[in-house]
């Protein structure tokens, strides 16, 4: 099978392709290794599979549509893995025309490539940020989403509802997964873990924000690759239970669907700090500050839909994820 997957040289695009290629699949990668971080990390990451002789890679920007639309026409994808969006959410704030340009015209050029190209499935990376100002705790697929904190967070929500209206016009089975709190080795510089990390290692200040009373649910990247391979293979069917009615958010009449993607077991941050310090051996210097504008204080994934439809199970604690990515840590930078 062949599949595209877009943000092939990002944190979770490159795993993904490395499972694909690792069962037998065709992947072509699209990457425009921007420099919102570290351009050589990204190079690092494709490294590993690059010349993998069923692996194709581009590099573009989703946001040009009559590029795009010539890789499907080349390439022929028969599904496709969306990736790539502009991440981060306070930089949302400061830089908020760069999450329109990717995450909304860039989408919106997928959508388009994948409806003209009778594509099979399509997937796509949506965050748990969009649920907002929301305080019921777990966070359901069921819960309302109107209140979004930030511009990536308002970003991720109009992909769920842009890929709705495709699914009902147009018949596209559209997948949309909510990823929490994503960490382990190969993982973003921006990223609290690696941040902590780098931290703790050099000595330096760590800023803590609210304070340290956040609880995340940190989910290791193996489990939500695991989870994203499960889905490809599986396109949504129409609702039969759908009612008009009383809408469901996170079903429909059309091939559409949400889900989390988490570990299910939000995690103390003080918590997550003194692990790091653990496999470290070094105890953190900790900078407490106020709670960030866009920042949500809990995040905590209710996997219940997403286990049952999918035979999913995170096998990834805290410490075993940590001490993993510490061990990758100082393997690839000697020290951070």
């Amino acid at each position: 099978m062949s599949i595209l997957v877009t943000g092939a040289a990002g944190f979770i695009g490159s795993e993904l392709s490395i499972k694909l290629l690792q069962r037998g699949e065709t992947v072509i990668g699209i990457d425009n290794h921007n420099d919102y971080y570290d351009p050589d990390l990204k190079e690092n990451r494709l490294a590993r599979h690059i010349d993998h002789t069923k692996y194709t890679h581009i590099r573009m920007d989703i946001a040009e549509a009559t590029d795009l639309g010539r890789v499907f026409s080349k390439y022929k994808p028969q599904k496709v893995v969306n990736l790539a969006a502009q991440v981060g959410v306070r930089y949302s704030i400061e830089n908020p025309h760069a999450y329109i340009q990717s995450n909304i015209i860039g989408f919106m050029n997928i959508l388009e490539a994948c409806r003209h190209n009778k594509i099979e499935h399509l997937v796509y990376a949506s965050s748990s940020s969009v649920y907002g100002a929301n305080i019921t705790m777990p966070f359901s697929e069921n819960d309302n989403v109107d209140h979004p904190l930030s511009i990536y967070a308002a970003s991720k929500k109009s992909n769920e509802l842009m890929a709705h209206s495709y699914s009902h016009l147009y018949s596209l089975p559209c997948t949309g997964l909510r990823f929490f709190t994503v960490y382990g080795p190969w993982g973003r510089p921006d990223m609290a873990p690696v941040k902590f990390a780098k931290g703790i290692m050099q000595g330096s200040p760590i800023q803590v924000y609210n304070y340290g009373k956040h609880k995340r649910d940190f989910t290791y990247i193996d489990d939500i690759v695991d989870g994203v391979l499960k889905v490809i293979d599986e396109p949504p069917q129409s609702s039969e239970n759908f009612l008009k009615s009383y809408p469901c958010p996170s079903k429909s009449k059309a091939p559409w669907r949400i889900y989390n993607v988490g570990n299910g077991n939000p995690v103390d941050l003080m918590v997550f700090i003194n692990t790091l310090e653990k496999y470290i051996g070094k105890k953190a210097n900790l900078e407490f500050l106020p709670l960030q504008p866009g920042d949500v204080e809990v995040t905590s994934a209710c996997m219940e839909d997403f286990c049952e439809n999918f035979k999913f199970k995170s096998r990834t604690n805290i410490d075993h994820g940590i001490r993993k990515f510490i061990d990758w840590s100082v393997n690839y930078h000697g020290s951070l």
